[in-house]
C-alpha cells in the first residue's frame, strides 16, 4: 500500500506506518501536539509495545502515526468527512462549486471552517495535488452526510468519516511567560507593555508582560483583518493570547486573543478652571502646571475626556483562511 500510494519522491513526504495491539499512554499524544517529539523517543515507545512499524526516508511519519494511536476522544472530538477523487483525476485541478459550499455552510450549523466570505476562500478544498476532493469538518457525523449531499463537485469516488482532534485546541497549554519554550503552543495572560507596531510585509507586533517576564506577540499578514483588532490594543490592556511559539526571536504567533480589560484612554481638552474666578488658568510651561493670572491660584490638573476605544472586550480569532486545523473556532467555544 505504501509503495503504491506514498509519494516517496516528494521532498516534503516522509511516510511511516505503525501497527499496535495496545494504545500507548495518552501523554505520547499530548507531547506530540504540544511540544517537540524526537524520532528516537518514538522508536523507544514502539519498542516497548512490541509494535510492527516501518518508516521511510527520515521516518518522521512514525511520530504522527504513534501519536494518533495514543489519542483519545474523551476530552473533546470532532469529525471530518473526506471525499476522494477518481484516480484518473489525481493531480489535476479540482472542481468544487463555491456557491454550494456557502449554501452548505449556512444550512449545516454543526460544521465549521468551510468558507472564508471576506477573502473568498473555499477551505474545504485541499491545497495539495492529493487524492482528496474535499473535507468537511463538524461535530455531528450525521449532519456531515447531509452536508456532503449539498456540495456540487466533480464525481466522488468514495468517502469516509474520521473522528479527529481538529478544532479542539488540544495543542494549547496554559502557562506563564517564563516557562515558554520554542515550538510549544500556549495560552498566556498578560498586560500590553509595548503598543502594536507594523513592520514591512504588514506583520503586526506587540509585547505583553506577566509577573514572570515579557514576550512579543505577532499577527502576521496572512491573518488579514485580525490585525486591525491587534492594532487597537494599547498600554495596560489585559489580554489572554493563544498561539504557537516561534524560536528566534521568541514570539507567540497569534491564533486567538481574549481581550479581558481595556485601559481607559484620555486626552486633555482644556486648561483647569479657577475655582475662585471661574476663568481658565494659564500654563506655566511644560510640566510646570497652571496658574490663574487674576488671583494666583495654582493647579496641575487639566480637564480630560475619555477617548472611545474602537474595540471591545471579548474573544477574537484569525479568519478561516488563516486558521490552523487544531484551533478551536469561537463557534465551538460558544
Amino acid at each position: 500500500m505504501v509503495d503504491y500510494y506514498a509519494r516517496i519522491d516528494d521532498e516534503e513526504t516522509n511516510p511511516g506506518f505503525v501497527l499496535l495491539t495496545k494504545k500507548p499512554y495518552y501523554s505520547s499524544y499530548e507531547k506530540a501536539v504540544r511540544e517537540i517529539v524526537t524520532l528516537e523517543n518514538t522508536k523507544k515507545i514502539l519498542g516497548s509495545y512490541n509494535a510492527y512499524y516501518r518508516g521511510y526516508k527520515n521516518c518522521r511519519g512514525l511520530i504522527g502515526a504513534t501519536a494518533s494511536i495514543a489519542w483519545s476522544s474523551e476530552n473533546d472530538n470532532t469529525y471530518e468527512l473526506i471525499a476522494y477523487r477518481k484516480e484518473q483525476k489525481w493531480g489535476s485541478k479540482r472542481f468544487v462549486d463555491n456557491d454550494s459550499t456557502k449554501k452548505m455552510d449556512k444550512q449545516c450549523h454543526s460544521t465549521f471552517d468551510n468558507y472564508d466570505y471576506k477573502h473568498k476562500h473555499n477551505r474545504i478544498i485541499p491545497n495539495s495535488p492529493c487524492p482528496v476532493l474535499f473535507g468537511i469538518r463538524g461535530t455531528d457525523e450525521e449532519e456531515l452526510i447531509n452536508a456532503k449531499s449539498l456540495i456540487i463537485s466533480e464525481e466522488i469516488d468514495c468517502w469516509l468519516i474520521f473522528e479527529t482532534n481538529q478544532g479542539t485546541d488540544e495543542h494549547l497549554q496554559k502557562t506563564t511567560i517564563n516557562k515558554i519554550q520554542p515550538y510549544q503552543s500556549v495560552i498566556v495572560d498578560g498586560r500590553v507593555v509595548k503598543v502594536p507596531f507594523t513592520v514591512e510585509g504588514g506583520h503586526v507586533f506587540f509585547t505583553i508582560k506577566d509577573s514572570s517576564g515579557e514576550i512579543d506577540c505577532a499577527a502576521y499578514e496572512p491573518t488579514k483583518n485580525f490585525r486591525k483588532i491587534i492594532r487597537e490594543l494599547n498600554l495596560g490592556d489585559k489580554v489572554e493570547v493563544y498561539g504557537g511559539v516561534r524560536k528566534d526571536p521568541l514570539t507567540i504567533n497569534l491564533e486567538k486573543i481574549n481581550i479581558k480589560y481595556l485601559e481607559k484612554q484620555v486626552e486633555k481638552v482644556e486648561n483647569p478652571i479657577c475655582p475662585k474666578c471661574d476663568k481658565h488658568m494659564k500654563s506655566k510651561g511644560i510640566n510646570q502646571g497652571y496658574r490663574c493670572n487674576k488671583c494666583g491660584t495654582k493647579s496641575d490638573k487639566p480637564i480630560f475626556k475619555e477617548i472611545k476605544r474602537n474595540i471591545n472586550t471579548g474573544l477574537y480569532e484569525v479568519p478561516v483562511c488563516a486558521r490552523r486545523h487544531l484551533s478551536k473556532p469561537i463557534k465551538r467555544i460558544g
